[in-house]
């Protein structure tokens, strides 16, 4: 969309609700009810960091890690190049992070360095399918500790656990379209939990260690996958090993370590997935804002609540999809189509990176990382997106690409034609969603 039609719909806004934003005027609430409120400092920002990146993956994707390696040699080494994949990630994304100071993260740094239909097609694939499926599965594996302790010795039922999801979701959806500082502290209190426990297993296991336990590491790599589409596949979950027999390994290994309090790793895992589940809850809020804001969205997504100052119709919106999610959902399978389109969009990051270095030399840049780098997250990228499609190809893919590259469609006719019927038709429902929720549209563009 050009600046001129991005003009038009800011003013269109404006003009539409005008008389709310003057009338809360008087009552000093103007600025808060137009502007997000920049309330997550130093300490909210890396607890928003690190409990996001240390989620339910950890606990619950071992199994088919190890089930794709075929044995723990490969694991322990797929885990090893996990680390080096995700710093590589971390320092393109530092650079890129302090040179675009944008809302929107990964939607911002398209904007900047493509054509905005690339940006339009990250937002929609983004917004539709990644954010509220990553939220699904983040929530079943909080559902699925959760509940585990109260069925010993057999998996908790399957309506139990959706239930259990489902109920997450919506408190979680309602403590972030509350209060963003309500938000901070829920995420603050969760990843230090996580923090605590993991580093309770870790010292676990080096105990395990020094007193002489190391079956297990004994012919680590018979039985090996040597597929090029394994190896690609396990990376897919960006997680390390343990045991085939158990789908969420933190459980058996608390039974198997800690009995008699070994209901204290699952409480504690469910603390860690509650927290990932809260930040990813937050993070898809701004992005659906964002992306509705400069025009590739329906417009209510970008309206903020007059009372709270949160973009809460884009929350509602994201936990709603992530619901529907979870209605007929497999684990597997959303991990599996989540992350095929996933690391193509990182791919498309260090693309974006390097490409500015060309087009945007003029930018200020406080952080500034070997071009290499970004070169090297680009071919891994375009590794795990393509190595387990010609290994063992599956509909999954082909459904994940139509959906993606549907947006075109979607943008050449709503965008880029603008047509007519489509506005006429969302209009009335725009104004009926304000006035319900009690929302109204931003006033300018912040960085928060």
């Amino acid at each position: 969309m050009d600046k001129e039609s991005i003009k038009e719909r800011k003013e269109s806004q404006n003009g539409s609700t005008g008389q709310t934003t003057d009338s809360q005027t008087k009552d000093g609430l103007a600025e808060k009810a137009t502007v997000l409120q920049k309330n997550v400092g130093l300490l909210s920002g890396i607890c928003l960091i690190v409990g996001t990146i240390i989620g339910s993956g950890i606990f619950i994707s071992p199994k088919a890690v190890l089930l794709y390696s075929g044995a723990v040699g490969p694991c322990l080494l797929i885990w090893a190049s996990c680390g080096v994949l995700s710093i590589l990630g971390a320092l393109c994304y530092a650079e890129l992070g302090t040179t675009i100071v944008k809302s929107g993260g990964d939607y911002s740094y398209y904007l900047e360095a493509f054509h905005p239909i690339v940006a339009f097609l990250f937002s929609w694939t983004t917004v539709i399918a990644l954010k509220p499926s990553s939220l699904a599965i983040i929530t079943l594996s909080f559902a699925e500790y959760a509940s585990s302790p109260f069925f010993p010795g057999c998996s908790p039922p399957t309506i139990v656990i959706k239930f259990l999801a489902a109920t997450a979701i919506l408190l979680i959806v309602t403590v972030n379209s509350l209060s963003v500082t309500l938000a901070n502290y829920v995420q603050n209190f969760f990843t230090a939990a996580k923090l605590f426990i993991i580093l309770v297993i870790a010292i676990a296991g080096i105990v395990l260690l020094a007193q002489g336990k190391t079956e297990n590491l004994s012919n680590a790599f018979d039985g090996a996958s040597t597929s090029f589409g394994a190896i690609g596949l396990c990376n897919h979950f960006l997680f390390s090993y343990e045991l085939l027999l158990s789908p969420a390994v933190a459980i058996t290994f608390g039974d198997r370590v800690f009995y008699p309090l070994s209901w204290v790793v699952p409480l504690f895992v469910a603390f860690s997935t509650f927290g990932a589940a809260n930040g990813s809850c937050f993070t898809a809020g701004r992005i659906s804002y964002v992306s509705s804001r400069e025009g590739h969205m329906v417009q209510i997504l970008s309206f903020i609540s007059l009372k709270h100052c949160t973009p809460s119709p884009a929350i509602i919106f994201n936990g709603l999809l992530a619901i529907c999610y979870i209605i007929p959902a497999d684990i597997g399978i959303l991990i599996n189509y989540f992350s095929f389109a996933q690391w193509g969009f990182y791919g498309m990051s260090a693309l974006a990176l390097i490409v500015m270095r060309f087009t945007r030399k003029d930018l200020h840049r406080p952080v500034k990382v070997p071009i290499v780098l970004a070169f090297l997250l680009g071919l891994l990228s375009c590794y795990l997106v393509l190595a387990p499609i010609i290994d063992k190809p599956t509909i999954e893919y082909l459904y994940c690409s139509i959906f993606i590259f549907s947006g075109v469609i979607l943008y050449y006719f709503f965008i880029h034609r603008k047509v007519k019927w489509a506005q006429r038709v969302s209009r009335p429902i725009t104004t009926y969603l304000q006035l319900l929720m009690e929302v109204v549209p931003p006033e300018k563009t912040e960085t928060d």
